[in-house]
């Protein structure tokens, strides 16, 4: 046990690299809080992990050679109750991330990340928290050729204005990095109802975490306050 009412934060570990596979469930076994429930080589495995063994986070390699970590994250989020899943990769520019991010993934670590970080990004994620600032959010979107970019702001600010007036600030502040007390304090809201808000925001636009609103907002280039 960890020393108190809290379970532990259950995670599945998928890469094909064993070597890295390794050094993650020796680091993640040593880590207060931390229980490593499974561990797979391809993404074809995570389904079944998945169901059999419940996880709360699936640490997820990108580039995998039957499977890679784009597919198995659209198939992971797509289960009822999924876990969350944060993206390994050795590129913060890889321009899988950004795709994965879009099919629901809660954030990425470079797998260079000192391991107390990689711990911590667990945790965050676990409770909730994306693991993605507004900054890394730009630099990813920027990537995107300007045909792309043109198309997809325009659809991006549609589906924003099916949101009312309340919901769509919500969304601007959750683009902009800020937490649910940031986003209270500026736009004069309880906890309770900027939480509200996030949620009927995730349900309107069919979203499933905060980081697609996130990269809607950034999409529809509204993440600037002077936006």
């Amino acid at each position: 046990m960890n020393g108190s009412d809290t379970p532990p934060v259950r995670v599945l570990v998928v890469d094909d690299d064993p070597l890295l596979r390794a050094g993650l469930a020796m680091m993640l076994g040593g880590a207060p809080a931390i229980q490593l429930v499974a561990e797979a080589g391809d993404g074809t495995q995570v389904a079944a992990l998945v169901a059999r063994h419940r996880p709360d986070v699936v640490l997820m390699d990108i580039r995998m050679p039957t499977m890679d970590g784009l597919a198995a994250t659209e198939a992971v989020r797509s289960r009822p109750d999924p876990p969350e899943v944060v993206v390994l990769t050795t590129f913060d520019a890889d321009e899988h991330v950004l795709r994965a991010l879009r099919a629901g993934a809660a954030g990425f670590v470079l797998k260079d990340t000192p391991p107390a970080e990689i711990v911590a990004a667990i945790r965050q994620v676990a409770a909730g928290r994306p693991v993605l600032s507004p900054e890394v959010t730009r630099r990813l979107i920027a990537r995107a050729t300007e045909p792309e970019r043109h198309a997809r702001r325009g659809a991006a600010r549609e589906r924003l204005g099916m949101l009312n007036d309340r919901e769509r600030a919500v969304a601007l502040c959750v683009g902009r990095g800020w937490s649910n007390a940031e986003i209270g304090a500026a736009l004069h809201l309880s906890l309770s109802t900027v939480k509200t808000h996030v949620s009927a925001v995730l349900t309107r636009l069919d979203l499933n975490n905060r980081v697609q609103i996130a990269l809607l907002v950034h999409d529809a280039e509204l993440a600037d306050p002077a936006g």
